[in-house]
């Protein structure tokens, strides 16, 4: 496989410091693109917390009868969109520059701010404490059940820490690591104020994505999907983890673009577990076997202090009158989900650069 991974400085000031200044820098970065450009903006219904609006902006670069998609995805997890931002203002500055140069019949579509509020105010979630990433299941039946969520519960709110760990302990120890894993973070549709919520309905990301494949007819085209998260995995590795079926023209796809790397849940080679109504599975459903969606996870530190982190914002937001405590550990959720350490950022940016030039091969080819 013969791909060009650009050679530029690595400048981590593209980090951004909030929602509001990353969204202002995003969208003068597009103004400076000398190609073809078409925008389409999907404001949210909620604000900031100065007030500001809210907004998942979007810019197709290239000509919109290309035949081939690379579609750059972040803030699928609000706070996680501190990095997507990053990255996708580092490729919109070297599309500008001319170091990164988009193949024939071939377009890239970035998505910002999948889901803004959870972005603007450092949570995973969404105003009514909904995962998108655990949104993309048919609201029209039975919503999935997670018995061991229902299991753990009762753990997940205790106060103490101490004793969470106790009986997340005796979980693994009678059920095995993978299934505390997928009890907790698998997906669950019965807690609106317990992490990993699925939803009721569609949340605004889903439907942002629904209307952009109906906007530039997505299904007819080959797509290189690449959605930007961080939170789980080795230090500053990116991780590119597959969510299609192991026998699947996706998987074969993911493997031909991106080598052995490729980390797969459903076998067991991911640092992530199979989880229900991922956004990826909303995607699969428009893709033709010379498409794949992958997720650029960049782990930072253990999944156990995930889990502890999450469970004490989710504790935080379901009690009234705390905006100085839930301030407080927002700040806590931005060093896990964004480490404020240069080498972790330039490793995320060299390995983001690596992988969105694979994959526009790869989709190219």
């Amino acid at each position: 496989m013969s791909y060009c991974l650009p050679l530029a400085a690595i400048d981590t000031a593209v980090f951004p410091g909030s929602y509001a200044a990353a969204r202002q820098r995003w969208l003068a970065h597009t103004t400076k693109l000398s190609c073809q450009t078409h925008d389409l903006p999907y404001p949210c219904d909620e604000v900031g917390p100065e007030g500001e609006q809210l907004v998942t902006d979007t810019v197709w670069i290239g000509s919109e009868n290309a035949s081939r998609v690379l579609v750059l995805l972040g803030g699928t997890h609000g706070i996680e969109g501190f990095t997507g931002s990053a990255v996708q203002i580092d490729m919109l500055a070297l599309i500008a520059e001319g170091l990164v140069v988009i193949p024939a019949d071939t377009a890239v579509l970035m998505i910002h701010a999948l889901t803004p509020w959870g972005y603007a105010w450092q949570r995973r979630c969404d105003a009514d404490g909904v995962d998108l990433n655990r949104n993309s299941v048919d609201f029209s039946k039975p919503l999935p059940e997670n018995k061991d969520y229902d299991l753990l519960k009762g753990a997940l709110y205790l106060p103490d820490a101490a004793q969470r760990k106790i009986a997340f302990a005796e979980f693994e120890r009678q059920h095995g690591r993978v299934a505390l894993e997928k009890a907790i973070s698998a997906g669950q549709y019965s807690d609106p104020s317990g992490p990993f919520y699925g939803g009721k309905a569609p949340a605004h990301g889903s439907l942002v994505c629904e209307d952009l494949m109906r906007q530039y007819a997505l299904q007819q085209r080959d797509l290189a999907v690449i959605d930007l998260h961080t939170g789980l995995g080795s230090y500053g590795y990116g991780e590119i983890i597959c969510d299609h079926q192991p026998d699947s023209g996706g998987t074969r796809s993911a493997k031909i673009w991106y080598g052995d790397s490729v980390a797969l849940p459903f076998l067991g080679t991911s640092s992530s577990v199979p989880k229900t109504g991922l956004l990826d599975y909303a995607w699969h459903a428009i893709m033709n076997d010379r498409s794949c969606y992958i997720t650029l996870e960049f782990g930072t530190f253990s999944t156990d202090q995930l889990f502890e982190i999450l469970l004490r914002d989710h504790q935080l937001w379901a009690q009234p009158d705390n905006e100085q405590a839930r301030l407080q550990h927002s700040n806590i959720m931005r060093r896990h989900f964004c480490p404020d350490d240069r080498a972790w950022q330039e490793m995320v940016l060299f390995r983001a650069r690596q992988v969105i030039a694979q994959g526009l091969h790869g989709a190219s080819c």
